[in-house]
């Protein structure tokens, strides 16, 4: 704890490290659609999977990581203890797991809540979450880490752990030939220090570790929808026993993060503002401009928007509206 107050990058470092360790252990599946029974045992194998739809909205999942957003967060707990994830693991939890709609499957995101600077690292094993426009559907554990469990919502920033990510996938993917030890993923992780990369989504600045804090916190439902298919071989992996860090990196609070409706984002400005005009009765809307890798975009955003509850409520307004790619934001 100690080397952790006066070094919180390497404390962060190693907590990031000490949870590739996760993945193959037991993680979290939770859908209406299959049967409720409980699985036994342990799996999991590496998925991104096709495109697929939900309540006639399509995802298209991908290896993408440079992924940083910022968004509403929601939590799961009992009623998915113990069913299989998207990618045939056993969601726990109790664990640091996590549901999101594209990233592949394990792969580690670092969940800071942007309302308390509270930061952890956890393991994306599971599709969702698809109620209430949510970017990330995080553990109950990971809710307490975090400090939302009895909110049940927050404002987070979400951001892949490229290396760590790289090397889980692949390890996954050579299993059963020339494969990679723990040891050599935990090298390889150590080789190079994770890059903060800009969301295009207007996220506030990749934040600093040097005032970084950690804190250890004792272990004291939202509708989703998530898909199943087993592949025809699944690789089996070598199942670990180690268990998440009990701890939080405590980050210093920056900005206002203020909730907003994204309704769209345009290279060309006449269309920003012709979106803008035919959404003016919903509420007060803004044209903002933005550069996003040398190109320059004009999102229109519905905001600010003072609780999630309204920003829900905002979102299917200006869905009905026609604008099909709306989403919650936080910026």
């Amino acid at each position: 704890m100690k080397e952790c107050l006066s070094n919180p990058q390497l404390c962060l470092r190693a907590s990031s490290l000490l949870l590739l360790g996760l993945l193959a252990a037991c993680g979290g599946g939770r859908s209406p659609d299959r049967p409720s029974s409980a699985v036994t045992g342990a799996g999991g194998y590496y998925k991104v999977g096709k495109p697929y739809q939900i309540k006639g909205n399509w995802y298209t999942p991908k290896e993408d990581y440079s992924y940083d957003e910022s968004g509403i967060a929601s939590w799961y707990g009992d009623d998915f203890h113990e069913l299989k994830t998207a990618n045939g693991e056993m969601y726990n939890k109790n664990e640091l797991t996590a549901a999101h709609k594209t990233l592949p499957m394990p792969s580690l995101a670092r969940v800071t809540n942007l309302e308390n600077g509270r930061s952890i690292v956890v393991r994306v094993n599971d599709r969702g979450p698809f109620s209430g426009a949510r970017v990330i559907d995080v553990s109950q554990r990971a809710a307490q880490l975090l400090g939302f469990e009895k909110q049940g919502t927050a404002k987070v920033r979400v951001q892949v752990l490229a290396d760590e990510s790289k090397a889980i996938a692949d390890a996954m993917r050579t299993y059963g030939g020339p494969s990679q030890t723990t040891d050599q993923i935990v090298a390889s992780a150590q080789s190079a220090q994770p890059s903060a990369q800009p969301t295009q989504f207007g996220a506030e600045p990749a934040p600093s570790y040097s005032n970084a804090s950690v804190q250890s916190v004792p272990l004291d439902q939202p509708q989703r929808v998530a898909s199943y298919t087993a592949p025809s071989s699944p690789a089996p992996v070598s199942m670990s026993t180690v268990k998440p860090v009990a701890e939080y990196i405590q980050l210093p609070v920056t900005g206002n993060n203020q909730i907003f409706v994204q309704a769209g984002a345009f290279t060309n400005r006449a269309n920003a503002v012709k979106l803008q005009n035919s959404l003016s009765k919903i509420g007060a809307v803004n044209v903002v401009e933005a550069l996003v890798k040398g190109v320059q975009y004009y999102r229109v955003r519905v905001g600010p928007i003072e609780s999630v509850s309204l920003a829900d409520k905002t979102l299917k307004k200006v869905l009905s509206s026609g604008a099909d790619n709306a989403r919650i934001i936080v910026d």
